[in-house]
């Protein structure tokens, strides 16, 4: 058995979690939970008490949140160079957009998707990410100079987690053409890994398919 577990579910945000396994490249194995009672009840919930995927285990550590399993794997995985070194400059940048995907992307993409609207005078100041065009500006932005990847030149995880996000909401009409995603997207998805990741995935939906049939 594999140190490193992934409990996960193909029709998830766990998808993302698998993708940056790929990057890792170290070896590790896969559970897949189901949505219902499985992912709530007691065996699971002991891992992650929100009942929620993806997880990860290794070895006595357990690690939940995808930007965060994105992050430990960075860290474990040193060989992959998929974050850059404590005291370079673009460990801040790393942090600083890692966390931006999970929390005012995140955020303001699932509060938009339940019609809430955060951009009048009397919420936006309660809602720290402001709003979802607000949010898009500041990733539209960040793209202005014509980077490659997010730290510019290299890839790193926070291509996996918020080059994730971004790609989803192109597909999903969640966030708004901006210029230079969509170049953006297609570099990232084209990696081996996150075609890897992709296969992998889309494998076990076709075979949960055939089963339920």
């Amino acid at each position: 058995m594999a140190d490193l577990i992934l409990y996960t579910n193909p029709m998830s945000r766990g998808r993302i979690a698998r993708w940056m396994m790929e990057e890792a490249g170290l070896p590790y194995e896969t559970r897949v939970v189901n949505y219902g009672p499985e992912m709530k009840g007691p065996d699971y919930r002991a891992i992650n008490p929100m009942g929620k995927v993806p997880s990860l285990v290794h070895g006595d550590t357990i690690v939940t949140e995808g930007a965060a399993i994105c992050a430990y794997m960075a860290d474990l995985a040193t060989e992959a160079g998929l974050a850059p070194p404590v005291g370079h400059p673009d460990r801040g940048p790393y942090y600083r957009w890692l966390f931006f995907g999970a929390g005012p992307l995140e955020a303001a993409v699932v509060v938009a998707s339940f019609g809430f609207d955060t951009k009048d005078d009397a919420t936006y100041r309660r809602a720290g990410w402001d709003s979802l065009p607000a949010v898009v500006d500041a990733l539209e932005q960040l793209f202005s100079d014509g980077r490659a990847f997010i730290l510019g030149d290299g890839f790193s995880a926070v291509d996996v987690y918020l080059g994730a996000q971004i790609s989803w909401g192109l597909q999903f009409g969640t966030i708004d053409e901006r210029p230079g995603f969509a170049e953006y997207v297609a570099r990232i998805t084209a990696r081996p890994a996150a075609l890897r990741a992709a296969e992998l995935d889309d494998a076990l939906v076709a075979e949960a398919q055939k089963d339920g049939a």
